[in-house]
């Protein structure tokens, strides 16, 4: 589980913008003079943004980065208005004026560059290995050849490791449960999509799975969704520089992620 005691920490002790800063842009004045900030986002992603039942709190990176950011325009971490999206109504939320950003582990796009625009990119993801933690055999893409390898039907996987692990024999699963039951069956000997998801994986299955070596293939960077040519793009893409100048940015994604899968920045 997330240290939700150093999450909210952190939270606490992040920066408020000063009223210049704010009123320096419209999209940032608009929150300002709301009171709330509209948020398109998710509350199952057990690494970026998960629901505490317990107390009613998101908490994750994604959760934590609008969070910090509620915090920099309102000076207050809790006022928030999530509307939950999926990836089919990421674009029409911000078309449609119903949420000021959306923070969902949001891939930039050309495709989607011309209908929003984005800031960032705050995170980078490539394709990932996961196999069972008692697997020594498999540690890097180029160990994958002649191995029985999951990957997910309609995902980048496919096509990334017939480029990169040719001699690889893939079998497809139309979803990642049925790709990880395989592997825990000993149908196939690893199963790749993308890091974030197999990094959940990982999370919510102690001792189960590990993640072999390191990410490849194309990298696949996490924006920042606002409105089309919006000068939100400026103010967060500044606010994103300082916490990761000051630290933040960080701290953040060891409490979030890296403390929890064991992996390094």
């Amino acid at each position: 589980a997330i240290d939700a005691s150093a999450f909210d920490a952190l939270l606490a002790a992040g920066a408020v913008a000063d009223d210049a800063s704010v009123s320096a842009s419209s999209w940032a004045k608009r929150i300002k003079d709301a009171g709330s900030f509209r948020l398109g986002g998710v509350q199952t992603s057990t690494l970026f943004a998960q629901l505490d039942e317990t107390d009613g709190k998101l908490r994750g990176f994604d959760a934590g980065l609008y969070q910090l950011l509620a915090r920099y325009i309102l000076g207050d971490e809790t006022k928030l208005d999530l509307t939950q999206v999926t990836s089919d109504t990421r674009e029409s939320v911000l078309q449609n004026d119903q949420v000021d950003a959306v923070f969902a582990t949001y891939s930039i796009t050309d495709s989607r560059k011309k209908v929003i625009s984005f800031a960032g990119p705050y995170f980078v993801s490539q394709q990932a290995i996961l196999v069972l933690a008692d697997n020594t055999d498999i540690n890097s893409v180029d160990d994958l050849s002649g191995k029985n390898v999951a990957v997910q039907s309609g995902s980048t996987g496919p096509s990334i490791v017939s480029e990169l692990a040719p001699d690889a024999k893939q079998q497809e699963f139309s979803t990642d449960e049925e790709a990880r039951q395989a592997l825990e069956q000993g149908r196939v000997d690893a199963y790749v999509i993308d890091e974030t998801l197999q990094m959940g994986s990982v999370v919510k299955n102690p001792g189960k799975y590990r993640i072999a070596g390191d990410p490849f293939g194309p990298e696949d960077p996490y924006g920042i969704g606002l409105p089309l040519n919006s000068d939100g793009v400026e103010f967060v893409n500044a606010w994103l520089k300082s916490i990761e100048d000051d630290g933040t940015w960080e701290q953040l994604w060891r409490i979030a992620i890296g403390d929890r899968t064991g992996l390094s920045n």
